[in-house]
């Protein structure tokens, strides 16, 4: 379950700062932790095996929609970028409303149910109609409810010393499971071939059903760590106590009780949209959100067109897997390191430094591939090709491209990603923080909408057969990202908001 996408939460409780200085002082961070109940443990585990789930999931669907369903890569696009991706950030807005009505255990089990029983459907049909309507469809709504449910978890399972940290830790796990995924998506391709099958009990299983069959074993070890978290838990400064399970349809049936609540979970997220529209920084955060959507394109299409790309110039069992994982472990030592030199700088300038720096990186990949020759014969390609990413033979100057595209990309996302976030906190009216953290979900959307038009560029530009102008596509993404940073500073004068605790505001 849940959005993938990379987030940086911040704690709403305000916490003083561990005395200590230095290494004590870094290790006593740590340390609040001990004594920790099992439920923000397990907290910390139900991430990590969703979030693996979900990302191998993600990194294979727009494959499997192609090589083993039919679908060209105009329909395949527009299926993940218009249909399927947008109805999970839908369905991510409803769900908190869900969580609060039904509790947090109860959330977590009726979302990995829907995920378990989708997921076998594809791995187990190659019936377009039943793959989606009984495998991908239903997927959105159990990966939709695992975000809010986590969120409400870390901070439920946590005493007030503890929530910070708790939330670095979540962050840092959530891209522990983008690389556990990358290198399974990369070690399954090498291993059964890009379209081979595994023999299963008689049964063949293509190459990104099994990849499936994964994120499905992933999927059945979540129930027992589920089933450990105690009923109604809730951990306070004084200690760990139990509250009874929120019902908010106590009577009739199973099904019928769950349609009410998801009824009166829609009512609730339009009762706060409602009251967002009457406020003018409501209208000014939409806009700036709105541009962030074309740099969350660059990194959504990382799993919807990189894929087909990197196997079409780099060949069957390309390392895609490892070449997307520069991005997640640079972004787990980058993010905390930015955001402690960049403090004192409000997170409206950071953002516009850190999308020019996204956009920048995309034009990389729209330069001529012989200007790169030269590197990628040298030790910079031998040790990006043959010592990272274990390629054999020469190395193609994509790899040294894409390497340094990614690298860039990384620096700019470090220095934006948290702080749009921070952004939309720093500006809320008092009280209404939850509400406009919700709205941060925004660009995501305008993302996925975006690269839903990422299937005709693949065929117009980096078809599966015939010639490819890889280039030109690459520039169209450059300039689209360009439209974030551009409009952020032309715009700043009727889109910014002061920001609380910020005197620059020019």
């Amino acid at each position: 379950m849940g959005e993938a996408v990379k987030e940086t939460f911040v704690p709403e409780d305000s916490v003083a700062p561990v005395a200590l200085t230095g290494v004590r002082g870094f290790l006593a961070k740590f340390t609040v932790l001990k004594g920790a109940q099992r439920e923000l443990w397990l907290t910390f585990l139900i991430k990590l095996f969703i979030i693996s789930a979900y990302s191998i999931t993600n990194k294979t669907l727009i494959l499997w929609l192609s090589s083993d369903l039919g679908f060209n890569d105009q329909t395949a696009g527009a299926l993940i970028g218009w249909v399927w991706a947008p109805a999970m950030t839908v369905f991510t807005l409803l769900s908190g409303s869900l969580t609060d009505a039904l509790g947090l255990r109860r959330t977590f089990f009726l979302g990995v149910s829907i995920c378990l029983v989708a997921r076998a459907v594809m791995v187990f049909t190659t019936i377009p109609w039943l793959a989606l309507a009984g495998g991908l469809f239903p997927l959105v709504i159990g990966e939709a409810l695992g975000t809010p449910v986590l969120i409400a978890a870390t901070r439920r399972y946590s005493t007030t010393l503890q929530r910070s940290i708790s939330f670095s830790i979540i962050y840092m796990v959530m891209n522990v499971g983008y690389l556990i995924a990358g290198s399974i998506f990369d070690y399954v391709r090498h291993s059964l071939g890009e379209y081979g099958y595994l023999n299963l009990l008689g049964l063949h299983i293509t190459t990104y059903r099994t990849l499936f069959l994964v994120s499905l074993g992933f999927e059945v070890v979540l129930f027992p760590t589920i089933y450990f978290l105690r009923r109604g838990a809730e951990v306070t400064d004084e200690g760990v106590r139990f509250n009874a399970e929120p019902v908010r349809h106590a009577t009739g049936a199973f099904w019928k009780r769950i349609w009410l609540t998801v009824r009166d979970s829609a009512l609730d997220t339009i009762r706060l949209f409602k009251r967002l529209l009457g406020q003018s920084g409501f209208y000014r955060l939409l806009a700036f959100l709105l541009l962030i959507g074309f740099l969350k394109l660059i990194f959504l299409q990382m799993d919807y067109v990189f894929p087909k790309f990197g196997i079409r110039e780099l060949g069957n069992g390309a390392p895609i897997g490892h070449l997307s994982n520069i991005n997640y472990i640079l972004i787990i030592i980058l993010v905390p390191i930015i955001g402690a030199l960049t403090q004192r700088y409000s997170a409206y300038r950071m953002v516009v430094v850190g999308g020019a720096i996204c956009a920048a990186s995309v034009f990389v990949m729209a330069l001529p591939t012989p200007w790169f020759q030269q590197s990628a014969q040298g030790f910079i390609g031998q040790w990006i090709g043959h010592g990272y990413l274990g390629v054999h033979g020469s190395i193609h100057p994509y790899y040294v491209m894409i390497a340094i595209y990614i690298s860039i990309f990384s620096i700019g996302e470090a220095f934006y990603s948290p702080r749009v976030y921070e952004y939309a906190a720093a500006i809320a009216p008092k009280g209404q923080e939850a509400s406009y953290g919700a709205l941060s979900y925004i660009p995501f959307l305008i993302g996925k909408l975006l690269v839903g038009t990422g299937g005709w560029l693949l065929a117009a530009f980096c078809p599966a057969h015939g010639s490819r102008h890889s280039g030109t596509m690459w520039l169209i993404f450059a300039l689209a990202a360009s439209v974030a940073p551009i409009g952020l500073v032309a715009l700043r004068r009727y889109i910014r908001v002061p920001e609380a605790g910020r005197q620059d505001i020019e």
